[in-house]
């Protein structure tokens, strides 16, 4: 900075030669005496040093010399003054810099230091140089400080010591020198200052080191220009960038003062850029816990592989977090899907491998697996060994061939974390995946712990809004996001995409909200908690038939279902992912507490269910469940038939073995049949009659067997054929009839009357 050339300043006072008017022998004021009358002064023409001079003799104990001329002072201009002098005889006198300051009323500023540091000549005819530097700041390298009320000075030297000396004066400098002190008078530093040169070529990594050692707390300053930084920095300096820097994939960047994607997207001029260098600095720093977007937009022509992004690590299990931000897939092929065709073998014995696989290196570790026979939903591949032709899979088949063809689907994400071989306490915190049909939202890691999906949007996904490929799902937290499906115009039958998928336990899926997608989620696992969700898949179609909301995926689901909003869409529950689906020695179907939930749907076609359980294999009951204080709705269309249901498709349920079943509290609205369990029906008997029969068809869930009948209470009198009152009790017989849902009450003697009848469908 030079407020000369900058604010047009004159501080150059006129030469001797111009006339001595203007040089006082006082202080410089107005009126004072001037060296153009001093008997003791004269122009020197031809000096061989100076050239044209000013000659004094000393004759006073303080010779003064003044510009009378008021020099600017201004808050952060710093000026030297120099003067060469030399003594031709006489006593050889002490010389000094020295000024008047006076502020804007005309008055000295009596707490200025108005006298630079003084010299003393020791021989004649040597040249002396004067300097001083004037500026308002207290800081190292400024002979007089003057302070912020000073306006201008007076300007010039003094002669002290013995009088007598001949001295000659060559002309006044004043020069701004305000740059002398520009690194530390700003509140940054430049690394061109300490090497930088910005060509994109010169690895100026060591200018960028010092500039961060001397910036001590003030903000390093990066000019237009690209920086070669050839291996990994850390920055601990806040630093702007005018410029930016180019680095190799494998370095890392780390500013540790501008850790969020405004700081790494300025650095690299690119935000997807920047958010993988961000990514990559998160995983190998502890300064920081998490990588804020600044609610920014980020435009992605690609996937995020986020594990290549980092690069050397694939394992991490300290807590981590991205928030704050929008992420939008830009169209283009990077977001197509793989898609490759392999046959294979599988075997019941060993569950969880294909073997004789072809050219296994073309099939993407987290590619979906699908085929014509007995192959679950959301399985996926989780390992390969190319070298033996083998795929691991995320979960058994239920009931494939010994060989067939399958088809691996590789999904895009937006992030992708399936990289990592495990990863454990990372979050996504109020980010909204914008996939606009062309890409899918996330996959998480194929292994680790309590991953957390929080407050973020996953608006259109092309497939997937949530992928989990294997076992990082293992206490997994999906809470408060939004999943608005890319298939809103569709039937409902004609969908494809899946909000989320599990495959472990200890999932908490809570206060979401999903639209209209073929399933809001494939839980795997056990010991879920699913709370608070409202999902709904409806369409226009007059008495359409529903998909399933939820499906469990394993028998033994230990999970709690509570206080959802099941809008036109159903539970599923079966055993897809049991490579030996019939029943042997395991719990059937147990561990499914459903309650304090609204089951609504419109329109829906008669025959739809609100909870279904779908076993593949034969010999399986319900072994513990829990249905209790519901709302079951349907409206606009005919009445649902039954809000309880089984899919036979590949088996049917063993009723005769049902256990610890609970079905109470719930309320019916468009149900025509309103089960429970236990179950108190009225039946009146209207004529005298030794057995009575009371058929339980429609009111036991799922069908199951009436099993016992735990109360039978008449109300008001049994009368015989005479009808004569009877005071006597029956027994009971349960599991009568062909589907063994009728109940008998037997009698001593024939009798009519109506009987309160409390029945279970459970032991």
């Amino acid at each position: 900075m030079n407020q000369v050339v900058t604010d047009g300043l004159v501080l150059m006072p006129p030469a001797f030669a111009e006339g001595l008017e203007v040089w006082s022998r006082q202080d410089g004021l107005p009126g004072s005496d001037t060296w153009a009358t001093a008997a003791n002064a004269a122009l020197v023409a031809a000096d061989p040093d100076f050239g044209t001079c000013l000659e004094i003799v000393k004759t006073d104990a303080t010779t003064r010399l003044r510009h009378m001329g008021q020099t600017p002072i201004i808050p952060g201009l710093y000026l030297r003054v120099t003067a060469r002098v030399k003594v031709l005889s006489g006593n050889l006198p002490d010389l000094r810099i020295a000024a008047w300051a006076g502020d804007a009323a005309d008055q000295n500023v009596a707490d200025a230091v108005q006298t630079g540091p003084e010299t003393s000549v020791t021989a004649y005819g040597d040249i002396v140089t004067l300097t001083a530097i004037i500026g308002t700041g207290s800081r190292t390298g400024v002979d007089m400080p003057w302070g912020p009320t000073a306006s201008y000075g007076y300007l010039g030297l003094d002669l002290t010591g013995p009088n007598g000396g001949q001295v000659r004066i060559e002309n006044l400098t004043v020069e701004d020198v305000t740059s002398v002190f520009h690194r530390k008078m700003m509140d940054w530093v430049d690394v061109r200052d300490f090497g930088a040169l910005g060509d994109g070529t010169t690895d100026d990594r060591d200018a960028f080191v010092a500039a961060d050692a001397a910036a001590a707390g003030r903000e390093i300053l990066v000019p237009a220009g690209t920086y070669l930084i050839a291996s990994t920095l850390a920055i601990n300096s806040p630093i702007r960038f005018e410029g930016q820097l180019s680095m190799p994939d494998g370095a890392r960047l780390s500013l540790n003062r501008n850790f969020d994607l405004k700081g790494y997207a300025e650095a690299f001029g690119d935000d997807q850029l920047g958010l993988k260098k961000g990514l990559q600095a998160l995983f190998n720093q502890s300064d920081h816990e998490g990588f804020d977007l600044c609610g920014r937009r980020v435009l992605l022509d690609g996937p995020i592989d986020v594990q290549a992004a980092v690069g050397n690590k694939n394992t991490y299990a300290i807590r981590r977090m991205i928030r704050n931000g929008q992420l939008t897939a830009d169209a283009g092929p990077a977001w197509d899907d793989d898609v490759t065709t392999r046959s294979a073998t599988w075997t019941a014995s060993n569950p969880r491998e294909l073997s004789n696989v072809s050219n296994v290196a073309d099939i993407a570790i987290g590619s979906l697996v699908t085929g014509a026979t007995g192959v679950g939903r959301e399985i996926y591949v989780v390992g390969k060994n190319e070298a033996q032709g083998k795929l691991t899979l995320s979960n058994p088949f239920w009931g494939a061939p010994t060989s067939q063809t399958y088809t691996f689907r590789r999904f895009k994400y937006i992030l992708d974390f399936s990289g990592f071989q495990n990863l454990q306490r990372f979050i996504i915190s109020d980010i909204e995946f914008i996939c606009a049909g062309i890409a899918s939202g996330l996959m998480i890691p194929l292994d680790g712990l309590v991953f957390q999906i929080q407050d973020c949007f996953f608006t259109g996904p092309k497939d997937r809004g949530i992928t989990s490929p294997g076992e990082g799902c293992q206490g997994m937290q999906i809470d408060r996001c939004q999943f608005l499906s890319n298939e809103q115009q569709l039937d409902a039958t004609e969908r494809t995409t899946i909000a989320f998928n599990t495959h472990c336990s200890d999932v908490k899926v809570r206060d979401n909200r999903a639209v209209k997608f073929l399933h809001f989620g494939i839980v795997g696992g056990t010991g879920n908690i699913i709370a608070g969700n409202h999902f709904f898949q409806g369409d226009s179609v007059t008495n359409g038939p529903r998909t399933a909301g939820i499906v469990f995926t394993t028998q033994n689901a230990k999970t709690t279902f509570d206080g959802n909003y099941v809008d036109n869409c159903y539970l599923e529950w079966g055993n897809e992912y049991d490579a030996d689906p019939d029943f042997s020695s395991e719990f059937s179907f147990h561990g499914l507490t459903v309650n304090g939930n609204i089951f609504f749907a419109s329109g829906a076609a008669p025959w739809t269910n609100f909870i279904v359980i779908k076993p593949y294999g034969v010999g399986h009951y319900i072994n513990g469940m829990s249905v209790c204080d519901n709302l079951f709705k349907e409206t606009n269309g005919p009445p649902i038939e039954a809000v309880d249901g089984v899919d036979t498709t590949h088996a049917t349920l063993d009723n005769d073995r049902t256990r610890d079943l609970l079905w109470t509290g719930n309320t019916y609205q468009g149900v025509v049949k309103q089960t429970a369990n236990p179950v108190v029906v009225r039946h009146d008997e209207n004529s005298a009659s030794q057995v009575w029969s009371v058929d339980l068809t429609d009111r036991l869930p799922f069908g199951t067997a009436a099993l016992a009948v735990t109360a039978a209470v008449p109300d008001g009198p049994l009368k015989n054929q005479f009808s004569v009152t009877q005071f006597i009790t029956p027994y009971a017989r349960s599991k009568q009839g062909g589907d063994q849902q009728t109940v008998q009450l037997h009698w001593e003697t024939p009798v009519s009357g109506t009987v309160h009848l409390t029945v279970k469908g459970d032991n």
